[in-house]
């Protein structure tokens, strides 16, 4: 391997960043009649195409992804289980809208309500776990604005957990669904239920059929939430998978149900045919690099940045990767201190550029241990 002067390593300073940044495809590019959308691949979440996707809409029931994913991070956080019994209170037993009909003190698993809640869009049974999880809606409702901070979700406010509510305070974007609909598909749980296309609960008596039709007849689909009220109108998140690439597709405010879903499968479609993931690492492990005077005998590097980068069909063929690595540190060496870099082309072009650095700091040794070291090689000691 190529040895790697100090100072091309302090001017490399890179970024997984790809050399080939995507623009999102044009308006045009795909014809859908939705005033309102995005199509964002979920491994890097790069957006391919959006419509006015930062504006502000009544999400109607798509605003239970974010009530989902509380609950499956709740699920596997240990806070509640799938096998847990909950009851339902009244407050829950009162919603309207989309519901099983909850009974007031009737009892049902986590899971059987899970279930409702992403085939058939149950209010009662989001009530109802949102109460299990957090003690209150109100609770659960401040939960989701939090989380929606932490994902980056600058264009929206929930003040109730179902979307049944078409509250002037409650609100959200095509932007912001697919960023909340992109964390939610990373927990494979949650497919196990957005997948179903007819089941039944209370021991088969009550029938459940998917609201999202697409489920039955889209390729690869694999959720994931329907909504609708007067003033939302037809809203979707649509999510399918295809050869290891996933597609979130988000159509708002559609005028029929037919709309949405044809929205939906066009975007999902241009998505497959259109573009593939291409990976930023290459197939064998990054030995380590050995470090002198230091207190270990090597250093293990490690990659920056994302591990994969998104392009159009045929742009990315034929990939080569060039490692460039230090023969060898001299300590002290900082973690993260950089150790050389990936270069990956596509033919002749380079489509990115990853930095590689220290995965853990190595300190120098002591003065008297280096010593101690010399005189041993001199008069050929070993240590006991």
């Amino acid at each position: 391997m190529k040895q790697i002067l100090s100072f091309i390593l302090a001017a490399a300073l890179l970024s997984a960043t790809p050399a080939l940044a995507l623009e999102p495809a044009p308006e045009d590019a795909v014809a859908i009649s939705s005033p309102y959308a995005v199509l964002m691949e979920k491994v890097t979440g790069t957006v391919i195409y959006e419509k006015n996707s930062h504006e502000h809409c009544a999400p109607a029931s798509v605003t239970k992804v974010m009530t989902m994913l509380l609950i499956v991070e709740a699920i596997e956080a240990g806070t509640i289980s799938l096998e847990q019994t909950v009851t339902a209170s009244d407050t829950a037993c009162s919603m309207g809208g989309s519901q099983i009909w909850l009974e007031p003190g009737e009892q049902m698993s986590v899971s059987e309500m899970l279930k409702c809640v992403t085939v058939v869009s149950a209010n009662d049974c989001a009530v109802a776990l949102a109460e299990q999880i957090a003690g209150s809606e109100q609770a659960f409702v401040s939960r989701m604005n939090q989380r929606a901070a932490e994902l980056g979700m600058q264009d929206t406010h929930f003040t109730n957990c179902t979307g049944l509510y078409d509250d002037d305070g409650h609100y959200t974007s095509a932007y912001d669904i697919a960023l909340m609909s992109r964390e939610l598909i990373k927990h494979d749980l949650i497919k196990q239920y957005t997948t179903i296309w007819m089941d039944s609960v209370r021991n088969g008596e009550f029938g459940l059929s998917n609201t999202n039709r697409l489920i039955y007849g889209f390729e690869g689909a694999t959720g994931l939430k329907t909504g609708f009220t007067s003033k939302a109108m037809y809203c979707l998140s649509a999510t399918a998978e295809r050869d290891g690439v996933e597609y979130i597709a988000v159509v708002l405010h559609g005028e029929t149900s037919d709309q949405r879903f044809a929205d939906a499968r066009a975007l999902l479609t241009y998505g497959f045919a259109n573009y593939t993931l291409a990976s930023l690492r290459p197939g064998e492990a990054l030995p380590p690099v050995p470090v002198t005077l230091g207190t270990a005998d090597s250093v293990q590097p490690v990659y920056t940045g994302e591990e994969y980068m998104l392009g159009e069909k045929g742009s990315l063929s034929g990939l080569s990767y060039d490692l460039s690595l230090a023969e060898s540190v001299t300590a002290p060496v900082e973690q993260g201190q950089s150790l050389g870099r990936l270069t990956v082309r596509s033919g002749d072009a380079v489509i990115a550029e990853v930095e590689v650095v220290a995965g853990e700091a190595v300190s120098r040794l002591g003065f008297w241990t280096v010593y101690g070291h010399l005189l041993g090689s001199l008069f050929g000691l070993k240590a006991e």
